[in-house]
């Protein structure tokens, strides 16, 4: 008769056999399945909510101008012409209506009737409102203005990205008519 030691006992334990093996593996997928995804999920969320933020401190500071400028809002005037007696005028051809203008306006100090300086001087101690200057959208990451002074509500017809802004009625919106995670546009934020 053949009789097992237990010396071949061991031996044949000491091995993974090929179903524990797949089995292994195939819960390692699973989880793999679910984790993934949620990973992808968050570089939208993270990018939807630094839009959040970027809206809200732009607005915050079109708000402010306006406030310290007798009721005009950024672009609404043309934003050279200052004497600067410290640094160089600044956003030369700015003028009103356009987003040459709005920039000079947030970025560069400013006197009360909107004309810009690169630096303060007795005539432009207002501002600036933006410090490191137009911030760009987190989506196409793009710091383009389109200005308008239409007065209506801002629609963009295109995913072009960057900003829209009306000098008439102070709103700013990314300039894109794509939807977000939720599927509202972009531009109704």
């Amino acid at each position: 008769m053949y009789s097992i030691t237990n010396k071949s006992v061991k031996l044949m334990q000491r091995g993974f056999t090929l179903v524990e093996l797949l089995i292994v593996v195939i819960i390692l997928a699973i989880l793999a399945a679910i984790v993934i995804p949620q990973f992808s999920g968050a570089t939208v969320d993270a990018q939807e909510s630094a839009l959040n933020s970027n809206l809200n401190g732009l607005r915050s500071a079109i708000e402010l101008y306006k406030t310290q400028h007798n009721g005009q809002y950024p672009g609404a005037v043309a934003a050279t012409g200052a004497t600067c007696t410290f640094g160089a005028a600044a956003a030369a051809g700015a003028t009103a209506g356009t987003n040459l203008a709005m920039i000079a306006q947030l970025t560069n100090y400013s006197s009360v009737t909107g004309t810009t300086c690169t630096g303060a001087d007795p005539t432009t101690k207002l501002g600036p409102y933006l410090r490191g200057g137009m911030p760009a959208e987190p989506i196409n990451n793009k710091a383009d203005v389109v200005a308008t002074a239409a007065g209506i509500p801002l629609a963009p017809a295109a995913a072009t990205g960057g900003w829209a802004y009306d000098t008439k009625t102070g709103q700013i919106v990314m300039n894109s008519n794509a939807l977000d995670s939720k599927l509202v546009a972009y531009s109704a934020r």
